[in-house]
């Protein structure tokens, strides 16, 4: 198939379709939906693009992977930072870190540079963005997807419901009955997985179980503190807070410090990650350990499988789910 195939299909001129295929900027999103319609439909590959599971480009330079995220601030992106530049170093590739900015541009940096694949963390593709990369044959694996990725998208996650369960079954082996909940954004699918895990525990605790309250923190220390004011505020009787991320959890401290409370003692906290920042507090933080370097590792091997299957973008692609863990320190105790 030529390009002025994919042209005559969707109704556009060749230069246009070329610069659509060349991660043009200068392009209505309608016309290179046309247009990405279009490629898949005659099903057109661009010329010199490296074959599947190839670790070099047509130039004979290694090949590149991109590491897609909306910020590089803190632990956790970083550990999944190493296990994914040392998965692509043992094949050959290099990493791209790509901010993934509000103008959604990232995805034509993406077809610009002729990506071999994208690992996208910590970042909601829209349709469009999807359709083009599949059309361009990038493969795209996500880390925890924030919504439900389309079936031709791989991906790597933890154990969630399991790990917001574990966290409520501590709570309650220790006698906490009135526990708290500082949530991560509300339409984000790993918050609410972690959220429900802890209200199932509590709820197959029968007569014997609690109350659950959320508030939502939305991943930020400081909102996580106004959500722990708003938590004790409107059940004043909270004995343990969960917090859906560590760093949430620190804000958690934050607010029971401003009111002259203790963690622990007071109030138990947990967290979820298990980041080094953890084990900085004071005390240190009960917390859901998830693989964050590994996870990285993982998306990796997921992006070189679906180049070797050669731009299946029909079938179902897998997802990776691995397990959550309770690392127990000195931010719980037992109800006073």
């Amino acid at each position: 198939m030529t390009l002025s195939t994919v042209a005559a299909v969707a109704g556009i001129s060749v230069p246009t379709v070329s610069k659509v295929l060349r991660g043009g900027t200068d392009v209505s999103p309608e016309t290179r939906l046309k247009v990405m319609d279009a490629v898949r439909a005659v099903g057109y590959e661009r010329p010199g693009r490296a074959k599947a599971g190839a670790a070099r480009d047509e130039t004979g330079q290694p090949g590149l992977i991109d590491l897609v995220v909306n910020h590089v601030e803190g632990s956790w992106a970083n550990r999944v930072l190493t296990g994914v530049e040392y998965e692509a170093a043992a094949a050959g590739l290099d990493v791209v870190i790509t901010l993934a900015r509000h103008n959604g541009d990232w995805a034509s940096r993406l077809l610009r540079r002729r990506s071999l694949g994208a690992v996208v963390v910590l970042v909601d593709p829209t349709s469009s963005q999807f359709k083009a990369l599949a059309a361009a044959g990038i493969p795209v694996v996500l880390i925890d997807p924030m919504s439900k990725p389309p079936i031709n998208a791989a991906s790597v996650g933890v154990a969630n419901w399991d790990g917001g369960r574990i966290a409520g079954e501590h709570l309650l082996e220790l006698g906490h009955r009135r526990i708290g909940v500082v949530a991560g954004a509300r339409s984000h699918m790993y918050s609410r997985a972690r959220v429900d895990g802890l209200r199932a525990a509590v709820d197959a605790a029968g007569h014997e179980g609690g109350t659950v309250t959320v508030a939502y923190g939305d991943w930020s220390r400081t909102q996580a503190e106004a959500a722990a004011h708003e938590l004790l505020d409107r059940t004043p009787d909270i004995s343990a807070v969960f917090a859906c991320s560590d760093v949430m959890a620190l804000g958690v401290y934050d607010a029971l410090a401003s009111r002259g409370l203790r963690v622990a003692e007071d109030v138990s906290v947990v967290g979820f990650d298990d980041v080094p920042e953890a084990q900085w507090a004071t005390p240190q933080l009960t917390t859901i350990r998830q693989p964050s370097a590994e996870m990285g590792s993982a998306a990796v091997k997921l992006l070189l499988e679906s180049r070797l299957r050669g731009g299946d973008t029909d079938r179902p692609h897998p997802r990776v789910e691995m397990l959550t863990s309770l690392v127990v320190r000195a931010s719980t105790a037992a109800m006073r």
